[in-house]
């Protein structure tokens, strides 16, 4: 990963064979907790996409060769078990089949790359990940005022 940062953006580059979840969280390492992914592009292999049922199960499937990162969005917050990344892409295939939903992991193929808008301060974040009583994460957002 090679990332730039000006004011509240950052940039990042992912190269191959990094996961684009343990990626983005690893930005903690930098100061960063809290951020909005906003755009994503690139390609990727080994996909793993899915959607939340309604008994709170994700339905998953995988799409093991390379595909086209064509957009990507969500977020990083911190959450008890560490930094959080909720994200949702979409891909295609190289027969230009469009496939997408909430990602569960994607490694780099060739390469990625990441904007995101800080959110968090020098000491203060605007939302964090919890736990429900039924184990479901959501977020939650932080009193600031």
């Amino acid at each position: 990963m090679d990332l730039r940062r000006v004011g509240d953006d950052v940039f990042l580059r992912l190269d191959p064979d990094e996961e684009i979840h343990a990626t983005i969280q690893s930005l903690a390492e930098h100061g960063i907790t809290s951020a909005v992914i906003t755009s994503g592009i690139g390609r990727v292999r080994d996909v793993e996409v899915g959607y939340l049922d309604s008994t709170g199960t994700y339905q998953t499937v995988i799409h093991a060769g390379p595909m086209e990162l064509v957009s990507t969005q969500g977020n990083l917050a911190p959450s008890s078990d560490g930094p959080f990344t909720h994200i949702h892409s979409i891909f295609s295939d190289d027969d230009h089949v469009v496939h997408g939903g909430h990602l569960i992991s994607a490694t780099i193929e060739v390469v990625a790359e990441i904007h995101l808008r800080v959110l968090n301060s020098q000491s203060d974040d605007p939302m964090e990940r919890v736990k429900t009583e039924s184990d479901f994460v959501r977020l939650s957002f932080c009193d600031l005022g």
